[in-house]
């Protein structure tokens, strides 16, 4: 039996830093580099190449895609499979010849005159295939588990990382994050248990049919009755067998989506009490898996059944037709002690491809669910010759854009705005009135339906997203942090910045204080405290600072603050606001604000209402012309529309 003694079973080896040479036979974009910074762009990750492409979504492509990539190691582990799968179907073999030898040599006689016969039969037992598992073992858990698995991996969140933001709107983030997980060790293990299964049955049947058929003709009956059956048997099951375990899989990340969801929100779960709808949530998950997951044991069950009764019959009928063609003298003793065992092992050999089976389908389930977020064509791709940005002053222009996330009525509707180079804007209106879609749509976040934007007369739907965000600097309302170290978040704005410059932009955004103050549960102490997942073990207001100093390391040309200063308190947003009118320096600003006394000071503050431009000028001027600017701040209570 190989069953790859335990190679295959760990599905998450430690990666190695280095995969095998044979996996960089994709054409490639760039190379990762491990110890690379997190902004380095030619960095290389455990020594792979990424694609180009995404992966395809046919579920044979989808392996296709990963498996030429490291073909040559799937290539020896075939061959491995298959000197084993030699070596072990030999072993009925040696037993009908050992019996032989037994029935026509005396024990005086049988060492000094089959020596041979049996020194050669020990060298295979005790030396071949010992030696050929153990290649096979190698090649699996050396070669395949951990490398295949962390490519795998690796390209999948390369991909799903530069989807855009809509994709991830759309789902949760805890379901796309177990699907890039499990995609990689339930690949793996399905090709690695698939090649051994099919090595295994066609070793066997093939060996045993050949061997049965030199002997008598009539041994080799039982077997090939017992290969239709078993054919059969596989056609009937595989399918139902892909579909449940493709549904238990899709339920399984349903309900770790669910359960991180809880989690990444157990704060607004506490203030409005509602762990036991948290509960419900989360067991309506539980209770589908339950029903997905049993309805594909049924089919286990069904499948064992089945096996067992069709095994039972091959043992049987090759049991009685050996005997009876040795009572007729038609086969010798050492023919019936060779069929014997050899019935046994295709019937024993069947029941663990009947059990990796259920694995391999389960595992081919899990890809097939995963496949749903990895291999997804680009939400937001860049066009075809797509160039980088170059700001050569900052000047901004809306012409004539609309955009209404797929409603007959935009948000934006002919919305036609210049902005030139160095000037502060502020913009202003209700809720809903198109101030943060504008920035979405800068930002390209969406792209317009009508219209469009150009930065320094550049059309922003032509160049690279990523050059056009690193020219902008945002700061929003609704901060959250990584799960780092405030270093780390700080530096995030400029990964090539040293100690002294994150000190000095730490200061400008009155955070340092409070940064020098800061524990975290593992005692780490000032820069290097950990801020918990998006922050949440600052305020508002510290995560706020925080983020304005990321973007003031940043120092990006075009500058977009939406809402940059609400949840500060009066005193350190002054603070702050002498911060941000030195950062504003030279730069072109787009401001967002309810608080309509944080945009007095602009250049321009421009009004909207549906979408439109209903009045600009400056703060006094505006006021001056008493009216829709006016309203708002007349209407203002304590500073906030």
């Amino acid at each position: 039996m190989p069953l790859l003694r335990g190679a295959a079973a760990g599905i998450d080896s430690t990666p190695r830093r280095a995969l095998l040479a044979p996996m960089a036979s994709l054409p490639f974009e760039r190379t990762l580099d491990p110890v690379a910074g997190p902004g380095e762009s030619a960095s290389r990750l455990l020594g792979t190449a990424v694609p180009a492409t995404p992966p395809p979504s046919g579920l044979l492509a989808f392996y296709w895609y990963f498996i030429r990539q490291a073909k040559a190691l799937f290539l020896l582990l075939f061959l491995c499979g298959l000197l084993v799968a030699v070596l072990d179907a030999l072993i009925p073999i040696f037993i009908g010849q050992l019996v032989g030898l037994l029935s026509t040599h005396g024990p005086d006689r049988l060492l000094a005159e089959a020596w041979p016969q049996l020194l050669g039969m020990a060298t295979v037992l005790l030396v071949g295939r010992p030696l050929a598992i153990t290649a096979q073992n190698l090649v699996a858990a050396q070669g395949i588990n951990g490398n295949v698995t962390s490519l795998i991996r690796w390209q999948s969140h390369f991909h799903v990382i530069r989807q855009g933001w809509a994709f991830f709107q759309e789902d949760f983030a805890g379901r796309i994050a177990n699907r890039v997980m499990q995609a990689g060790p339930a690949l793996r293990e399905s090709v690695v248990q698939g090649v051994n299964a099919v090595w295994y049955i066609i070793v066997y049947g093939s060996t045993a049919v050949l061997w049965l058929t030199r002997a008598d003709p009539r041994l080799a009956l039982p077997v090939l009755c017992w290969f239709a059956g078993y054919v059969m048997l596989l056609r009937f099951l595989v399918p139902r067998m892909r579909e449940r375990s493709r549904a238990a899989s899709e339920a399984r990340s349903l309900l770790t989506g669910r359960i991180v969801d809880s989690y990444t929100n157990i704060l607004t779960v506490k203030l409005f009490a509602r762990a036991a709808d948290e509960d419900g949530f989360v067991r309506d998950g539980v209770e589908r898996l339950n029903t997905a997951f049993q309805r594909q044991m049924r089919l286990v069950t069904l499948n064992s059944l089945l096996l067992s009764s069709l095994n039972a019959t091959l043992l049987t009928a090759m049991g009685g037709l050996a005997i009876w063609l040795w009572q007729a003298g038609e086969i010798g003793l050492a023919t019936v002690a060779a069929a014997l065992p050899m019935g046994w092992q295709i019937a024993n050999i069947s029941g663990w491809v009947a059990f990796n089976v259920t694995a391999i389908f389960e595992n081919i389930g899990v890809v097939q669910e995963a496949s749903g977020s990895i291999a997804v064509p680009p939400t937001a791709p860049d066009p075809p010759g797509a160039r980088p940005l170059r700001i050569t002053a900052g000047a901004i222009r809306f012409e004539q854009v609309r955009f209404g996330y797929g409603q007959e009525r935009g948000v934006l509707d002919g919305f036609d705005l210049a902005i030139a180079p160095g000037e502060r804007v502020g913009l202003v209106g209700h809720s809903g009135a198109g101030k943060t879609t504008a920035i979405n749509l800068l930002l390209r976040f969406f792209a317009p339906e009508a219209g469009r934007i150009t930065i320094d007369g550049q059309d922003i739907a032509t160049v690279t997203q990523e050059s056009l965000r690193a020219a902008i600097g945002v700061v929003t309302q609704d901060t959250a942090l990584l799960h780092r170290s405030i270093r780390d978040n700080i530096r995030y704005g400029r990964p090539d910045a040293g100690e002294a410059e994150i000190v000095a932009a730490a200061r400008r955004a009155a955070a340092h204080d409070f940064i020098l103050q800061l524990v975290d549960w593992r005692g780490r102490r000032g820069y290097e405290a950990q801020v918990g997942e998006r922050g949440v073990k600052l305020s508002g207001g510290q995560r706020q600072r925080i983020a304005i100093a990321r973007v003031l390391l940043k120092n990006a040309p075009i500058l977009v603050l939406d809402e940059a200063t609400s949840a500060l308190d009066s005193e350190i947003e002054a603070a702050i606001q002498e911060q941000l009118a030195g950062l504003m320096e030279g730069k072109t600003v787009i401001a967002i604000a309810h608080r309509l006394s944080t945009l007095s000071r602009m250049d321009r503050l421009v009004v909207l209402d549906h979408g439109r431009i209903v009045e600009q000028g400056s703060h006094a001027a505006l006021l001056d012309r008493d009216g829709a600017y006016a309203r708002l701040w007349k209407r203002q209570s304590g500073g906030f529309l």
